[in-house]
Formats: structure tokens, C-alpha cells, sequence
């Protein structure tokens, strides 16, 4: 009975483990991220709340769909993780999935939201969402992102998507609203990467991936880190006008700007890695501040689109 009790419970942390490391390939981290700017755009293109089983939809094929995505990112990148020290834990690096295993979930996943898109959201949003995740796959992951210093500049284009999506989502269609919300996050991501890039300048100098800190100067990267800052606050403003958004937005806006560019400004002054961190860790702060702002602004406020 003893030794049958402790195989059962063998295989529960076996299955449990299993679970663990394709949930890690998802890259859950960055889906939250993603995810914090689907909702706000929903809110603004309704001018309130959304219905909640539209809400809960769409998230769940955001979830699903940028899981896919990054599932197949692991395993374009699966040799090049195994040099990096930040990626040596990956499960395919581990062997805790193998790339047939990864491959086959990230087919299931992105069927499995492109059909909850279209079943229970609309059409639109399931090809932006499978849209979003062809271009990180086969414009980011498998072309620019070893071959071009820009990689990450276009490649952020996928990032972006969710605030497309949310709005569609919702209306159906497209407007000026929900493509300056996808400006301020693909302008924003420049600078939130490079930040990171930064400090793992060695990691991918040994992967032989062209990151701009592995490319140019650390100074050199600030400076376009500062610039990129620069238009994304200015994406933010332009949202202001055409939303009509009230005060309480444009105050978050501009104060979270500001800390944000001061911080890459800080950045120019003292290049290093620990400025890099404090520019990677605010810039997380400086796109929830603003979303969530967005969000509160129109449940309060209302908005005009």
C-alpha cells in the first residue's frame, strides 16, 4: 500500500512538471503584459464596459493565441537558448518537452483560439490574432531576430496587436483610436527591450544574436531608447485628442512619461546595466499606469471615439 501511494504520488509531481513546462512555454510573463492592453481597448471601443462573456473571450483567445506564439518562438530558438545563461532553463533546453511535443502544442493552441475567435468573438479578431502571431514567428523569430539590430523595433509590431484585437473585438472593425494604442506600445517597446538587452549583452553576443547593445554602444542604444520614448509619449497625447479622454488620463500620461523618459535620460547619463534595469523595470510601470488610466478614464468619464 506504502509503495503504491508513493508511485501515485510519483506521477503526480511527474504530470504536474510536465504541465509546468508547457505552461512555461507560453511565456506566461509576457502575456500579461499583452493581455493588460487588450481589455482598455475593448473598454474605449464600447465607451464602457463590454459585455463580460465578450471580455472573458477574448482574453482567453489572446492567451491562447500569443501562447502559440511564443510556444513556437522557444522552438525556432531552441539552439540558441542552450548558449544563453537567461534561457538554459527553458524546457526545451532542459528536455523537459521535446520540440515534436512543443510544435504540436503550439498548432493546438492557435487553432484552438483562432475557432474560439471566430465562434464566440468575430472574425476580424481571430485573423489579427493569428496576423500577430505569423509575423513573430516568421518575420521576428525566424528572420530578423539573427540577421538585423532593428529586430526588435519591427518585430514589436506583433506585441502590439492586442490593443487591434481588443478593439475589434468589440466593434467589428478598425478606427484612428486603436491604431494609436498600438503606436504607443510599438514605440514603447524599443526601449523596454533594449533595457533588458542590455544587461544580457553577453548572453546574446554568445547566441550570435544582433541585438543593438551587442551591435553599438550602450550609450548608443539610450540614445535611440530616449528618441523611441519620445514618440511613444507623443502616440499617448495624440490618443488624448481623438478619444477624448478627460483630464485624468492626460494627467497619468504625462506624469508616467515623463518618469519614463527621465529614466532613459538617466540611462544617456550613466550607461550601464544597472540604469538599463531601472529604464526595463519603470517601463513595465509607465504601460500598465497608462492602460489601466485609459480604462478608469472611460468607466468614469466616458470617452468619445
Amino acid at each position: 500500500m506504502e509503495h503504491s501511494t508513493t508511485t501515485i504520488e510519483k506521477t503526480d509531481r511527474g504530470l504536474a512538471a510536465t504541465a509546468a513546462a508547457f505552461v512555461m512555454l507560453t511565456k506566461p510573463r509576457i502575456i500579461e503584459l499583452l493581455l493588460i492592453t487588450t481589455v482598455p481597448s475593448m473598454i474605449v471601443a464600447k465607451g464602457g464596459m463590454p459585455d463580460l462573456w465578450l471580455v472573458l473571450a477574448t482574453v482567453a483567445g489572446g492567451t491562447l493565441a500569443a501562447g502559440g506564439a511564443n510556444t513556437f518562438n522557444m522552438y525556432i530558438d531552441r539552439d540558441i537558448d542552450r548558449l544563453m545563461k537567461r534561457t538554459q532553463g527553458r524546457p526545451l533546453v532542459t528536455g523537459a518537452v521535446s520540440p515534436r511535443a512543443a510544435l504540436l502544442f503550439g498548432f493546438a493552441l492557435e487553432i484552438t483560439a483562432f475557432v474560439l475567435f471566430v465562434t464566440w468573438v468575430n472574425l476580424l479578431a481571430g485573423l489579427l490574432a493569428v496576423g500577430a502571431c505569423l509575423f513573430y514567428v516568421f518575420i521576428y523569430s525566424l528572420w530578423l531576430k539573427r540577421t538585423s539590430k532593428q529586430n526588435i523595433v519591427i518585430g514589436g509590431a506583433a506585441g502590439a496587436a492586442p490593443a487591434l484585437i481588443g478593439w475589434a473585438a468589440v466593434t467589428g472593425s478598425l478606427a484612428l483610436s486603436p491604431i494609436l494604442l498600438f503606436g504607443i506600445i510599438f514605440f514603447w517597446t524599443p526601449p523596454h527591450f533594449w533595457a533588458l538587452a542590455i544587461k544580457y549583452a553577453d548572453d546574446y553576443e554568445a547566441a550570435a544574436v544582433p541585438m543593438l547593445p551587442v551591435v553599438v554602444s550602450i550609450r548608443s542604444t539610450a540614445i535611440q531608447m530616449f528618441g523611441y520614448t519620445i514618440v511613444a509619449i507623443a502616440f499617448s497625447l495624440w490618443f488624448h485628442v481623438v478619444a477624448g479622454t478627460s483630464f485624468l488620463y492626460l494627467a497619468v500620461a504625462l506624469v508616467v512619461g515623463l518618469l519614463f523618459l527621465w529614466r532613459t535620460f538617466g540611462l544617456l547619463r550613466r550607461p550601464n546595466a544597472v540604469q538599463a534595469m531601472k529604464v526595463f523595470t519603470f517601463s513595465i510601470v509607465y504601460l500598465g499606469a497608462l492602460f489601466v488610466a485609459i480604462a478608469i478614464d472611460v468607466l468614469v468619464f466616458g470617452a468619445v471615439r
